[in-house]
């Protein structure tokens, strides 16, 4: 099975790029971050057009969750478990059941700057993703957590560490916060296969030319439970999809796809 993750940064400024790249890299699971749109406004017919069932989660502000899947979709929960959907100001976190997996995207606060209140609040979100996850299911459990945390988890995930020095997704409260989930039983999937590798990254700030500088962050993830750890086969980060030049037709996402492969039958 193949399972993916994109913040596309705007699904109706990316729809085209989003459907190119499902033509040719054919994930089974496709979980999207940063759609942009409500629920009302989602494109589920384009996806269905190409073999997609979709549940998605987004009220039109800047944030919006989503997830596409060609192994059937059961049991879509938006939000926390406890939370009145009605009460939910930021779409940020959505399950689902697909081809026998648990699949959640997820959302991570940006955090803004370290100390301010939206510092504090990403801290309490991820907090919150963790009990969630211990409430609700097991690390026994086949389970993938997907998205953009706006975390990386080591200095060598960002391409100079004194250039992120004081600000946010490197303090030790966030790497703590990462390490978490690690502590639960997930495993980052991608490492499964790079576990040496630095320099690779998934973000890449549209100015200054960052990307064709290499100047870029890993802050997107798979996380999986063991059942699903051992049987990871392959990973990538798809820079093809970040390529452009940012305006005019089939503009790019700031972020890259990551995508695994996993030795996974579905049932």
């Amino acid at each position: 099975m193949r399972i993916a993750t994109w913040n596309v940064n705007s699904l109706k400024a990316r729809l085209a790029k989003v459907e190119e790249w499902i033509r040719y890299a054919r994930p089974d699971v496709l979980c999207m971050q940063e759609t942009k749109l409500a629920d009302a406004a989602f494109p589920a017919m384009a996806f269905a057009a190409l073999g997609y069932e979709t549940a998605y989660h987004g009220n039109g502000r800047w944030n919006g969750v989503a997830i596409a899947s060609r192994v059937g979709i059961a049991e879509a929960r938006p939000g926390f478990a406890g939370e009145e959907l009605a009460d939910i100001e930021e779409c940020r976190f959505l399950s689902a059941r697909c081809g026998g997996i648990l699949v959640a995207s997820v959302y991570v606060p940006n955090g803004r700057s370290v100390g301010s209140e939206h510092y504090e609040q990403k801290l309490e979100w991820l907090d919150r993703l963790r009990r969630d996850l211990a409430e609700q299911c097991s690390p026994d459990e086949p389970i993938a957590v997907c998205g953009d945390f706006n975390i990386a988890p080591e200095d060598r995930d960002v391409y100079d560490p004194a250039a992120f020095a004081g600000a946010t997704h490197v303090t030790p409260a966030e790497r703590a916060a990462f390490q978490a989930f690690e502590q639960w039983g997930l495993t980052d999937a991608f490492r499964q296969v790079y576990p040496d590798t630095d320099r690779l990254f998934s973000w890449w700030d549209y100015r200054a030319g960052d990307f064709h500088k290499h100047r870029g962050m890993r802050i997107d993830h798979i996380l999986v439970s063991k059942p699903l750890a051992g049987g990871v086969t392959y990973a990538l980060i798809d820079r093809e999809a970040r390529k452009g030049l940012g305006k005019g037709d089939n503009p790019p996402s700031d972020h890259a796809p990551v995508l695994v492969d996993l030795d996974w039958s579905v049932g």
